[in-house]
């Protein structure tokens, strides 16, 4: 009788410390804390225990379960692997090279190319010319004396090997396949597509028909150097090939029919699929087989402004651009929406987008006059710039406008920013050895 009588009160003992455990919980000493990854892995949860009373705590060995063990060790590894990740690249600001107009609007910056040599560099914008610099006279060998590091300091007058003039301001320059770095296709304000012989410093091809609305976006095709395709403010994306009528094009869609939306970038797949990509002012991006352009084989609707960029990542993978301030990675064999790049700010402007396919890192501008890098993987930025002035978090009179990533050797890269303020900014990045 008394052994049972022992039992029933260590029992009702076990039971009243549970009930006045979990009105501690209720009071606030046990929170449920989530953490959320931007991985492929579902969202984790972990039990963190604040401000409770040891008096409370009874001293019994702890029961672990190996299924939260392998969780927390998932966790643990996924986030020494962002943070590895973050380190994986070493930036260093190289060289500025300033506009004597610096603080207007009169030079904005809209469109950087390398062409595929790595030897030049081509910018276009508002000042209504084609720069044309040699990446030696940008990129010294060092910039380095006794452990020191200098930026160098250059003016567009003595930085750049020549200019050509325009007709009209420039949104968007693409180096011709095949032409080896000798023809750049130009799309500009006024609706026209015009191809430059940079040896001749003379236009040798031109067509209008996107009647006089702005072209936003030029590009070539990998599979014919001869074929290119035109997005613009006239609610199409239009083919064409130079060896042939400039009134005529080859094919010519609407992507958004109803709204006539403008087509603010025209992307060929650059590992030679059939497949073009689109991005509109509807909110959406578009994937067309160039075979059959009746309708798009792909839609990405995930954005909610328009979508100012598309980029192909690899053979699987793109990016788009969208002035609800984020960055979106696509899945192209289904069209899902992977990840989501968030931490710059853009909600007007063309702030550029460009990927390093090799190192798998992003780079954009930002309307708070930064420079931001992503590394695929994650969705926080992995490496933030400033242009100087304004705060991170903010907005500023000038912004990064546009952005190209150049490889350099095996383990390195070489980004360049350009600013409303018609400034270059030229930015390093080495591979970091552990």
């Amino acid at each position: 009788m008394d052994r049972n009588f022992e039992k029933r009160k260590r029992n009702n003992v076990e039971f009243i410390f549970y009930q006045l455990s979990e009105k501690i919980s209720l009071d606030g000493s046990l929170s449920l804390v989530r953490k959320r990854r931007e991985s492929d892995t579902a969202v984790t949860y972990e039990w963190e225990m604040r401000n409770f009373s040891t008096q409370f705590n009874p001293q019994t060995p702890e029961i672990e379960n190996p299924k939260i063990q392998e969780d927390q060790k998932r966790e643990h590894n996924t986030e020494e692997e962002e943070e590895r990740s973050r380190c994986d690249w070493e930036f260093t600001h190289s060289t500025v090279v300033s506009s004597p107009t610096a603080g207007g609007s009169t030079d904005t910056i809209g469109v950087i190319e390398f062409d595929p040599s790595d030897t030049l560099v081509v910018t276009g914008g508002i000042a209504r010319k084609i720069r044309v610099y040699s990446v030696q006279t940008l990129l010294p060998e060092e910039n380095h004396k006794h452990g020191e590091h200098h930026v160098r300091s250059l003016e567009h007058n003595n930085a750049c090997d020549y200019y050509i003039y325009t007709p009209a301001k420039l949104s968007s320059l693409r180096w011709k396949p095949g032409s080896s770095g000798g023809i750049l296709g130009a799309g500009d304000y006024d609706g026209v597509v015009t191809e430059y012989d940079l040896h001749r410093k003379i236009p040798i091809f031109e067509r209008d028909e996107h009647g006089g609305r702005r072209v936003w976006s030029v590009d070539y095709s990998h599979w014919d150097p001869f074929v290119g395709a035109s997005g613009s403010d006239d609610g199409t994306m239009q083919m064409w090939d130079s060896r042939c009528d400039a009134t005529e094009s080859i094919a010519k869609v609407r992507p958004s029919a109803g709204e006539r939306a403008a087509v603010c970038c025209v992307e060929f797949n650059p590992y030679g699929d059939p497949l073009v990509a689109v991005g509109c002012a509807d909110r959406r991006a578009y994937g067309y087989d160039v075979r059959k352009m009746a309708d798009p084989v792909l839609i990405f609707d995930g954005h909610q402004k328009p979508v100012a960029y598309v980029r192909f990542m690899d053979e699987r993978m793109m990016v788009t651009s969208g002035t609800d301030g984020s960055l979106r990675l696509w899945n192209m064999d289904d069209g899902g929406m992977i990840r989501v790049y968030m931490g710059h700010v853009n909600s007007r402007n063309f702030v550029g987008l460009s990927v390093w396919r090799t190192g798998g890192l992003l780079g954009c501008g930002s309307e708070n006059n930064h420079v931001f890098v992503y590394d695929k993987r994650w969705g926080d930025p992995a490496w933030v710039h400033g242009f100087g002035g304004g705060s991170r978090d903010g907005y500023d009179p000038n912004y990064v406008s546009s952005v190209c990533w150049r490889q350099a050797g095996e383990d390195g890269c070489t980004l360049v920013a350009g600013g409303s303020d018609g400034s270059l900014q030229v930015i390093v990045g080495k591979r970091r050895v552990f």
